[in-house]
């Protein structure tokens, strides 16, 4: 019988495989590629840390894994490994097509082997100079005193012998300090050929001096990696605060069970299972040769030489029509609704909203919600002047952002020795909603502001991330983020929205009713069509709500970036189904609901992707969009997103990744198209600006 629902893992590595995809792709400058493999490395070390490692917890539930989530976690792991392993092979095939294409413009990368006298010479003294006191070797003599190996770092297992002399081999372990040292040691150019050692290699040259005292002659090396399970575990003691345990649990993730290790496949055998005797690794853990290096994420920090023809054209964001040469982002907003549109519009319009809040004195208070903010946050910086310019602000505060759990922590303690006032979410409920609101005095009463977006409020990400965020003054939508706001303040207060979709209270209804109304349009004989846009669509009940739909002869169209559980194409069961990927420049993270609701487009910006956690475990917020012009701006980027046939790869029954066919007389790619549409309106908006200010003398002109 054929299965309704694909595994998630399985379709989260074939979504990474687009992503070496990319890194293979000539079309793509030569820099750009080398990032493109350390995305992939980074991927996939997230990968394990978290699904993998989930796998792994269930299959120790024997039979009730299966019964809880339709699969059985062993045979998963098994496949995964398979897939693994397979992607391990095409990885190093790309990376050594890479490595010619840098021979070609004249650039070496050269291990320890490969070094002239000269450049042996400068090695040795980068070694003293840089290297040598960051490194603590560890031997490896005693069983019973293994050392902890770091989940993030790489090491250098060393064996140590005597060429003439009939003694035991010693063996050792070196961390590679690529916390402190770049990865990539640049060598001077020799006849303007461009030479580059790797901090592993660097490190191999000087064993002979790093193990001086101990009088051997002969040494290898051999780069390994330890993978850990980096889910927290939080406990019920609930005598102390929630940050002082989530700290306590960031601790322990770095003593979690192994759920990889990777090793140079030239280690002896009698090395490597070393190795997996002391690790207490087994048949089922996750075991993958591999080649020479390992955490290839550090490549997305490859040297730039400054060959422009490398790297991406830059593309400087473009001023917004409604918001370009405007005294008052507050003013503008108050005129009409505006969406932005990340990366192609800059984040500097929400920090100017945010400002200018800060400092008005009519404004009395400011809220919004934080996920994963920049690693030097100008949000939080405006939040912490807006309190001493005498702002109420507060706060709502993610402290289980995985991987940033940490910063999160640091900025929290900050925030509220500044007077902030931080809420650490909500029991029981992850807080996952981008929402901002500011609260103004007006004669009339008081006047509300809201930012609802798709990504986090996060300067950085902004600039790599594709997303969106609506600006209002709507009172239908205002007043509802106000009641959000109100239920983080006291989590009882539950209220009835009847416009914004808010999980886990009536996302998962509000959004089987817009299915099932296409189904009933299309079974009257109406056009029916659903068109989603998201980065993970896993959620059983809602794929068999859209197989009904199909069934029915409503017309689904799915661009979804990662996990996809849903099969489309197949007769009988989804053939009025199409799902596409793109994987690009950019990172696709916004999501948006289209439901044709009988010719009157019901549109949706929202924070959630559909997940069961997000529907059921989150607050996630779902916004409309009200505006029919942004509508219709919202329609035409998902159309352009349809047609792009350059990055968008069909997503089918088998996931072979196969990019799309041409149908279309030129090529579309969409991330490079859609900013050229952005930056023609944004030019015609200029042109008419100018022309009317010629024709209105000394009238300012206030869109």
């Amino acid at each position: 019988m054929r299965s309704r629902v694909r595994n998630k893992e399985v379709s989260w590595l074939s979504f990474n495989a687009r992503v070496l995809q990319e890194a293979a792709n000539p079309q793509n400058p030569l820099l750009e590629r080398i990032k493109f493999l350390g995305i992939f490395s980074s991927n996939m070390d997230e990968f394990f840390r978290v699904r993998v490692a989930t796998l792994s917890r269930l299959g120790d539930l024997g039979p009730e894994a299966k019964a809880l989530i339709g699969h059985d976690p062993r045979k998963i792991l098994k496949r995964v490994q398979k897939i693994v392993l397979d992607l391990t092979e095409e990885f190093d095939a790309v990376y050594a097509r890479i490595l010619d294409d840098l021979r070609k413009h004249k650039v070496f990368i050269i291990n320890e082997k490969e070094l002239s006298l000269q450049q042996g010479e400068i090695v040795k003294n980068f070694f003293r100079e840089v290297v040598r006191s960051k490194l603590i070797p560890i031997m490896l003599d005693d069983p019973e005193r293994f050392p902890d190996m770091r989940d993030e770092s790489i090491y250098l297992a060393v064996c140590l012998k005597k060429k003439h002399i009939d003694a035991p081999t010693k063996h050792a372990l070196i961390e590679v300090p690529t916390d402190w040292v770049s990865r990539f040691f640049v060598l001077p150019k020799v006849l303007r050929k461009q030479y580059i050692i790797i901090l592993d290699d660097a490190i191999r040259y000087n064993l002979k001096d790093i193990f001086s005292p101990l009088d051997y002659d002969d040494f290898s090396a051999y780069t390994v990696k330890l993978t850990r399970d980096s889910e927290l575990d939080l406990d019920n003691d609930l005598s102390q605060s929630y940050i002082k345990k989530m700290a306590r649990s960031v601790k322990q993730r770095k003593e979690g069970s192994p759920v990889r290790f990777i090793y140079d496949a030239e280690m002896p055998r009698s090395f490597l299972n070393f190795f997996i005797k002391h690790l207490h690794l087994d048949s089922e853990d996750t075991i993958i040769p591999g080649a020479r290096y390992h955490n290839f994420k550090d490549f997305m920090k490859f040297p730039d030489f400054g060959e422009d023809s490398w790297k991406n054209v830059k593309s400087l964001p473009l001023p917004h029509p409604d918001l370009a040469n405007q005294k008052s982002v507050m003013a503008a907003i108050e005129q009409r609704d505006i969406l932005l549109h990340y990366p192609y519009h800059p984040f500097a319009y929400f920090i100017d909203l945010l400002r200018e809040a800060s400092i008005d004195p009519e404004v009395e208070s400011i809220k919004i919600t934080l996920y994963r903010v920049a690693k030097y946050s100008s949000v939080i910086n405006a939040l912490i002047n807006a309190v001493k310019n005498g702002k109420s602000v507060t706060v709502i505060l993610e402290l289980q952002a995985r991987f940033d759990e940490e910063a999160n922590i640091h900025w929290a303690n900050k925030m509220q020795e500044a007077g902030v006032r931080v809420i650490f979410g909500v029991p029981g409920l992850k807080v996952h909603s981008k929402l901002f609101l500011i609260t103004r005095k007006k004669r009339s009463g008081h006047q509300l502001f809201a930012a609802v977006g798709t990504g986090n409020f996060n300067e950085d990400t902004a600039r790599l991330y594709s997303d969106h965020t609506l600006f209002t003054a709507d009172k239908r939508l205002t007043k509802e983020v106000e009641k959000i706001f109100t239920f983080f303040e006291t989590n009882y207060q539950v209220t009835v929205f009847k416009h914004l979709i808010v999980s886990p209270f009536n996302l998962r209804k509000k959004i089987t009713h817009l299915i099932k109304k296409e189904i009933d349009n299309a079974k009257a004989g109406k056009e029916a069509q659903i068109f989603i846009k998201c980065n993970n669509l896993v959620d059983a009940s809602l794929i068999k709500q859209l197989y009904k739909a199909s069934e029915a002869g409503v017309q689904v169209r799915l661009i979804v970036r990662s996990m996809f559980a849903l099969i489309p194409g197949v007769q009988g069961m989804s053939e009025n189904i199409e799902a596409i990927s793109i994987v690009d420049r950019y990172l696709e993270h916004s999501r948006i609901y289209m439901f044709q609701n009988g010719g009157e487009n019901r549109l949706f910006i929202t924070s959630a992707d559909l997940m069961t956690r997000n529907i059921d475990h989150r607050v996630e917020v779902t916004c409309p969009i009200y505006d029919e012009s942004l509508k219709e701006e919202l329609i035409a980027f998902l159309e352009m997103q349809w047609k792009d046939n350059t990055r968008a790869r069909i997503l089918d029954e088998h996931l072979k990744n196969e990019f799309r066919m041409n149908q279309y007389i030129e090529d579309v790619r969409f991330q490079y198209d859609f900013y050229d549409v952005l930056q023609q309106i944004a030019e015609d908006h200029l042109a008419k600006r100018d022309a009317k200010a010629d024709t209105s003398e000394g009238v300012e002109y206030s869109p």
